[in-house]
C-alpha cells in the first residue's frame, strides 16, 4: 500500500470531529473491521488516552484536525520526562500514526502530523531469561508446593474436617493451575495475550499441540511439551466441576476457582510470584518465560526460522536477538572451535 503525503490541501469534504468521537471511531475500527485482537485494541486505547490527557492539559478544548507536529513532539518530550522508555514512546507514536491515518482515510483530517516526527530509537537492551539452572529450581519450587498442598487435603480429609471442603481444595486447584500456566509458558514460548486467551478446546492432547491466536488474530500451532501437557491433565482434573463454559459460549482453560476466566493482570501476578522466589528472576515477567524458551532452544542449535515460526513472529529480525542473548550457545562454540579454549 502505497504511504500517502504528510499534507495536502484541505478538502471541501473534509468533516469537523471531535476528539473523543475520533479516536473511540478508530477503536471500533480496529476492532470490527480490522479484527485486530483485543490485547492490541487495548494498547491502542492507552496510547491514544496518554496523548489525549496531554493535549487536554495543555491544550484545553482541541480537535483532531487542529494537531500540529509541535504538540506531537511536546507529548513525547513529556513521556520521557516521565521516565518512558524509547519503545514505550515508539509505540505510543506508532499509535497516533494509526489514529491519523485512519482519519485522513475518512477524510476528518487534512493532514497526518505524526508523520513528520522522527521516530525515537529503538532501545539496544536486551530481553532478559532464565538460566537452565533457574528453570530447573522454578519447577522444582512448584512441584514441591503442590505436593505439599495435596498432602495438606489427603490429611484433611481423612479427619473430616470443614477446612477440607473449602480451603485446601481450592489452594490446591490454584497450585495445580498456576504450575500449569507456568509449565505452559515455558513449554509453548506463548505471549501473556495468548495463553490468556485460550480455551479448553485449543488443547490437543493427543497431537501434543496448541491452536494460539496471536498478533493481528493470526492463528499458528505449538508443541505441547511432555511435563506441560501433565501439568495440564493434573488442573483439568482437579477443576472438572467448574462451569463447562463461560457467558460467550466459551470454555477457558485457565479459570478462577468460580470458573471464570483469569485476567490477564491475574496470570502476571502469579507469574511474577513464582519468578520472585528464584534467585536472580525477580525482575522477570511472562514475556521472560517467553525469552527462555526462544533462547534456551537455540543454544541446543534450534533453527532461527524454525524458532521464529514458533514464537509467531512476523519477522525474522525480531527472532534474531535471541542470538546475542544466547551467551551459553557462543562459549559452547568457542570451547568446541578455538585450538586454545581449554
Amino acid at each position: 500500500m502505497n504511504e500517502m503525503p504528510a499534507n495536502r490541501p484541505p478538502p471541501s469534504t473534509v468533516s469537523p470531529i471531535g476528539a473523543r468521537e475520533a479516536i473511540t471511531g478508530f477503536l471500533v475500527y480496529v476492532e470490527r473491521e480490522r479484527r485486530l485482537s483485543p490485547h492490541t485494541v487495548d494498547a491502542y486505547r492507552r496510547d491514544l488516552a496518554s496523548f489525549a490527557e496531554f493535549m487536554d492539559r495543555e491544550v484545553g478544548e482541541w480537535a483532531p484536525d487542529g494537531v500540529d507536529r509541535l504538540h506531537i513532539r511536546g507529548w513525547m518530550r513529556s513521556l520521557s520526562q516521565a521516565g518512558r522508555s524509547d519503545n514505550t514512546i515508539r509505540r505510543r507514536l506508532s499509535a497516533l500514526r494509526a489514529l491519523y491515518k485512519y482519519l485522513y482515510r475518512m477524510e476528518y483530517t487534512s493532514s497526518n502530523p505524526a508523520r513528520a516526527v522522527r521516530t525515537p530509537k529503538r532501545s539496544s537492551s536486551l530481553p532478559e531469561w532464565l538460566t537452565r539452572s533457574q528453570t530447573s529450581k522454578m519447577f522444582d519450587e512448584i512441584e514441591e508446593e503442590t505436593r505439599r498442598l495435596a498432602a495438606g487435603v489427603n490429611s484433611a480429609e481423612a479427619s473430616s474436617s470443614a477446612e477440607s471442603t473449602i480451603s485446601r481444595p481450592a489452594e490446591l486447584q490454584r497450585a495445580t493451575r498456576d504450575r500449569a500456566m507456568v509449565e505452559l509458558f515455558y513449554s509453548s514460548g506463548l505471549r501473556l495475550s495468548e495463553l490468556h486467551g485460550l480455551d479448553r478446546s485449543d488443547v490437543d492432547f493427543e497431537g501434543g499441540l496448541v491452536r494460539v491466536t496471536g498478533k493481528g488474530a493470526r492463528q499458528r500451532i505449538v508443541p505441547l511439551g511432555s511435563p506441560a501437557a501433565r501439568a495440564l491433565k493434573a488442573y483439568l482434573s482437579i477443576s472438572a466441576s467448574l462451569p463447562e463454559q463461560g457467558s460467550d459460549g466459551r470454555r477457558p482453560l485457565f479459570t478462577t476457582t468460580t470458573g471464570r476466566r483469569l485476567s490477564r493482570r491475574q496470570i502476571q501476578r502469579v507469574v511474577r510470584r513464582i519468578l520472585a522466589s528464584v534467585s536472580g528472576a525477580g525482575s522477570l515477567s511472562t514475556h521472560g518465560l517467553r525469552h527462555s524458551f526462544a533462547t534456551h532452544l537455540l543454544d541446543e542449535g534450534a533453527d532461527l526460522i524454525a524458532v521464529k515460526e514458533l514464537l509467531g513472529h512476523a519477522s525474522l529480525s525480531t527472532t534474531r536477538v535471541y542470538t546475542h542473548t544466547s551467551r551459553e550457545r557462543l562459549l559452547e562454540a568457542y570451547r568446541k572451535a578455538h585450538p586454545r579454549a581449554e
